[in-house]
């Protein structure tokens, strides 16, 4: 494969590929093949004659390296042996990660369900629980080759990249240019006022729709984004809503987090300056797959006019959420 067709070679992960591929570990289809909703990989769900279905995860070229890869699928298998309730990749001849024509792919189990109601006390009390111990057995060792969350790759680059691409429009590059220059200095406020946390392997990504619930049974999956943080970067993105909102759900959460794992109070200085570092790492993903015809598609409102207006009053408005004090937990 060329370097050309490897630069986005979606194109040419066809049902026969896809096919292909899954025999090549001696599984064989019975030619039903379900795209599921996934940008950054490709995702499939995959018919097997007499078993059932599989999900097939093919990823995207340049990412991640072979290595991080393996280490994202380790921490997984761990939290599964330890019986904390994710959904790892499929072992076969004790390998997790796969090649077929150029294409690195995984394996794992289909696992159905819907999201949680992250308004509802049982549902975030569970998730709770179930967080502390995954991050329990994140803090035993450490990511040697997947990055930490820092400024550097949440602003930095893709600014850089934002601005390096003109996807800015003129008239706004010094707005938002400056902005981001002040919004630095804010999340780096927020970060100091934390205080020195302890860094530990998470999931990275834990939002509402990579979380499935059956039969009142939970399961964290996609630890794709998995890198090294504080223990907060789990838990904001079940928080949104005006402050006293965000400290009942809070509160709720942290009922059962507290029955597995101390949290540091002190990390709630940084659910803001997190929720910045989303915000503008989001545009400069967006950027950066613009030109895999997925993406416009599927994301028709980026790149105009009034979406970079919108984001500018958005992260002024985190500007001054990162000067207020942060919501309050104790606990009892």
């Amino acid at each position: 494969m060329t370097k050309e067709t490897t630069e986005h070679s979606y194109s040419l992960l066809d049902p026969d590929m896809i096919i292909n591929a899954i025999e090549s570990l001696g599984y064989i289809s019975d030619g039903r093949i379900l795209a599921l909703n996934s940008y950054e990989n490709r995702v499939y769900q995959v018919g097997l004659e007499d078993e059932k279905p599989i999900i097939v995860k093919f990823y995207r070229f340049g990412r991640w390296t072979d290595e991080m890869i393996k280490e994202e699928h380790t921490f997984t298998l761990e939290l599964a042996e330890a019986e904390i309730p994710v959904v790892p990749p499929l072992l076969i001849n004790n390998k997790s990660l796969f090649t077929y024509s150029d294409y690195r792919f995984a394996i794992y189990p289909r696992f159905g369900g819907y999201a949680p109601e992250l308004d509802n006390p049982d549902h975030l009390l569970q998730l709770g629980r179930i967080l502390a111990q995954i991050h329990n057995i994140g803090e035993t060792s450490t990511f040697k080759k997947r990055p930490s969350i820092n400024v550097e790759d949440y602003v930095i680059k893709p600014v850089r990249f934002l601005l390096e691409n003109n996807f800015i429009p003129d008239y706004l590059k010094d707005a938002y240019t400056t902005l981001n220059d002040d919004l630095i200095i804010r999340i780096q406020h927020c970060f100091d006022k934390a205080g020195d946390y302890k860094s530990l392997r998470l999931h990275g990504d834990c939002h509402q729709g990579n979380i499935l619930t059956r039969d009142d049974n939970f399961h964290i999956v996609d630890f794709d984004d998995s890198r090294s943080g504080p223990a907060v970067q789990d838990i904001w993105m079940f928080l949104s809503g005006d402050r006293n909102y965000m400290t009942a759900r809070l509160n709720d959460f942290m009922e059962g987090y507290n029955e597995f794992r101390d949290f540091d109070p002190r990390e709630l200085h940084l659910i803001e300056a997190l929720r910045t570092l989303r915000l503008i790492h989001y545009s400069g993903w967006l950027a950066a797959r613009w030109d895999d015809p997925a993406f416009p598609i599927s994301f028709p409102f980026f790149n105009e006019q009034r979406y970079w207006e919108e984001q500018i009053l958005i992260l002024r408005e985190q500007a001054s959420l990162m000067e207020e004090p942060s919501i309050e937990w104790k606990r009892y």
